[in-house]
């Protein structure tokens, strides 16, 4: 499986989550902000602050020449992930539908967090049991997931909610931590599987997430 990683300005997350995937055989690739074409079967938007959240985050990293290369990836069908900025990235773009807002506390918050697998009918959380509770860091200022009723009433009947927070950390509606898009091939959410690798770190469910996409 070939991995595009993009790296905007101010992405932190690339290598860590370069490793993961390296980790589980998949050959990986890193793209610069500025490049438009690129060739994978899984494009990544990892975490970080990208462009330094300015204006509200995503909102600059959208227009971003790569960005180009990922929506012409999903009009093609290949598979996305956003993890947390990337997530914020592919809601600010409109390839995920609803927003992110401020923390409801104002607060960066960077801990471990129980969440709860509520669909596996897709590639990412396939080997992973329906209802299973995972633990995953997470890291952001501006996770607070937002949808109108609408747009929650659609996400519940295409059952397109993939992870929600067993103790909402943020405010985040619904406590919703993770969706897909109704095709089932771009993925968003704002836990950090890639943190997650390592059995001597204490939690490798990560790799099981990512192993997902290779079959």
């Amino acid at each position: 499986m070939k991995v595009a990683i993009i790296r905007f300005l101010g992405t932190n997350c690339e290598f860590d989550t370069q490793y993961a995937f390296e980790k589980i055989g998949a050959k990986v690739q890193l793209i610069w902000h500025e490049e438009r074409e690129f060739e994978a079967d899984l494009v990544v938007l990892p975490g970080g602050f990208s462009y330094g959240d300015y204006l509200r985050c995503a909102a600059i990293a959208k227009l971003a020449p790569a960005m180009q290369g990922v929506l012409k990836h999903a009009k093609k069908g290949g598979f996305i992930l956003g993890i947390c900025n990337g997530f914020q990235i592919l809601l600010e773009a409109g390839l995920l539908k609803g927003a992110m807002k401020h923390n409801e506390n104002l607060s960066f918050i960077s801990k471990n967090q129980t969440l709860r697998v509520i669909s596996n009918d897709n590639a990412f959380l396939k080997k992973l049991n329906k209802n299973e509770l995972i633990t995953l860091p997470i890291a952001h200022g501006e996770g607070n997931y937002y949808a109108d009723e609408a747009t929650l009433k659609y996400l519940e009947d295409k059952d397109l909610i993939t992870l929600k927070y067993e103790n909402n950390p943020n405010g985040s509606c619904d406590n919703i931590a993770g969706i897909c898009d109704e095709t089932r091939k771009i993925f968003g959410l704002m836990p950090h599987p890639e943190r997650a690798c390592e059995k001597l770190l204490g939690n490798d469910v990560g790799l099981k997430m990512f192993e997902g996409f290779l079959s």
